[in-house]
């Protein structure tokens, strides 16, 4: 090789190296410009005051310990239901990247539209989940395809609340544990009190409006509790065409044919805060309530009553709330690091303090951190045991459709008398089965 070819050579091998010093240069410029810049992300929890209270908290929080990923709070916007919200977020892709007021029953209608993202896409997820939820809860919220698209947060237990008061004077001493107990001390309960002929207080009472979540806290909690533990479909196909079913119809029947429950709806307050009814049908949400507008009142909670054959646990509907992170998200995997911090057991300590609403954990009453709680709110002993008796709703098509059939047959069977209980569950599961063989 010359000497002219050789300091070519060189020259080049210079040049490459300068060229290849300025890549890295840039590149690592670039790479500090990336890391410097402040990631953001959008949490919607749900609208009423203590969600909100809650998340305004938990999100300061989470700002100061995460100067590089900053999440803003904005409550749902408000509407008739969250569902619709979402479902017009979804189709518009104004979408927040994390929600906690995610229904089960609307699930199916999310992810078909694409707007969720699954959660078990996260190499952790299956340490992370099961850690927090026992399994036997955890499963029911896996869908169709085998994925996680929510991860269970909060549970509500429907339970029976009653006037201590009320069962007392009218010398009621047993909490009833089953339909016919029920009946027993509702013929003590409902009375006319100061003698004209009109019923004046009942035993219990229910909005008769035929509105798809009504049947949330009658019909359903109780098929839940009459059938132990099932749910309205198995396998994807609907399955509540059974003896379960019936005798929640001829429950709620009987309880209108003989007066203990009253044939209207109340638009003058609650009657159970009025004391107007002994008995009512609610979630742990109703303590804060009954503390905040009738702390008069002394009160007990006690599982729904049950078919006199009825044998084991008694289930319930939960009311589950749940939380996912919506695809149109371009931050994932911090988006997940918030879900895991909304998830640790010092917040759902505060989501006890602030909301109370039950988180669903499997160490709520083992674990030393809520021990204080729960010695000062022995109220919610009850619910937190009721926890792991309690099943959510199945996501399936169309499921408010559903619970609108079941509506109708409920106003005409239960309160209106028209058609029998069996007549009531063979038209509602026909129906059922049209809807979602029409929506396949």
């Amino acid at each position: 090789m010359s000497r002219h070819q050789t300091m070519c050579v060189l020259l080049i091998s210079w040049a490459c190296l300068l060229t290849s010093g300025i890549g890295c240069s840039d590149r690592k410029s670039s790479e500090r410009a990336t890391s410097d810049k402040v990631i953001e992300l959008t949490y919607w929890p749900a609208p009423n005051p203590q969600e909100v209270q809650l998340a305004d908290t938990l999100v300061r929080r989470w700002n100061r310990l995460h100067p590089r990923i900053q999440v803003r709070m904005q409550a749902i916007p408000v509407s008739q239901s969250t569902e619709e919200v979402l479902l017009a977020a979804i189709a518009g892709k104004t979408t927040p990247d994390i929600c906690s007021n995610i229904w089960p029953g609307a699930l199916h209608e999310y992810t078909r539209a694409g707007g969720l993202i699954p959660l078990d896409r996260f190499s952790d997820f299956d340490s992370v989940a099961p850690a927090r939820t026992p399994r036997d809860l955890l499963d029911p919220f896996r869908s169709d395809d085998g994925h996680y698209y929510q991860i269970p947060w909060k549970t509500n237990p429907v339970m029976m609340f009653y006037n201590v008061r009320m069962f007392e004077e009218s010398g009621v001493q047993k909490v009833p544990r089953t339909y016919s107990e029920f009946f027993e001390a509702a013929k003590k309960l409902t009375r006319d009190l100061d003698g004209d002929g009109q019923i004046d207080v009942w035993a219990g009472e229910r909005d008769i409006r035929p509105i798809w979540w009504q049947r949330l806290f009658d019909f359903y909690p109780f098929y839940i509790a009459a059938s132990t533990g099932k749910t309205l479909f198995r396998a994807g196909e609907p399955d509540f065409d059974d003896d379960a079913a019936r005798s929640v119809f001829q429950f709620f029947q009987e309880c209108y044919q003989r007066n203990y429950f009253p044939h209207t709806y109340f638009q003058g307050g609650d009657p159970f805060l009025l004391e107007k009814k002994a008995t009512h049908f609610a979630g742990p949400w109703e303590i804060a309530t009954l503390h905040s507008l009738a702390p008069q009142i002394r009160y007990d909670v006690a599982p729904l009553p049950i078919p006199d054959q009825h044998t084991g646990h008694v289930y319930t509907y939960g009311d589950y709330k749940n939380i996912a992170i919506f695809g149109t998200t371009k931050h994932p995997r911090e988006a997940w690091q918030f879900v895991k911090y909304l998830l640790q057991a010092e917040h759902d300590l505060m989501l006890l303090t602030i909301t109370s609403q039950i988180p669903v954990r499997g160490d709520l009453l083992t674990n030393p951190m809520f021990s204080e709680y729960f010695q000062h709110n022995p109220m919610m002993v009850k619910f937190a045991q009721q926890t792991i008796y309690t099943r959510g709703v199945d996501a399936a098509p169309d499921l408010k459709e559903i619970l609108d059939a079941l509506s109708q047959e409920y106003e005409a069977c239960v309160v209106y008398g028209k058609i029998s209980p069996t007549e009531a569950v063979n038209n509602a599961f026909r129906r059922t089965k049209m809807i979602v063989e029409w929506n396949k």
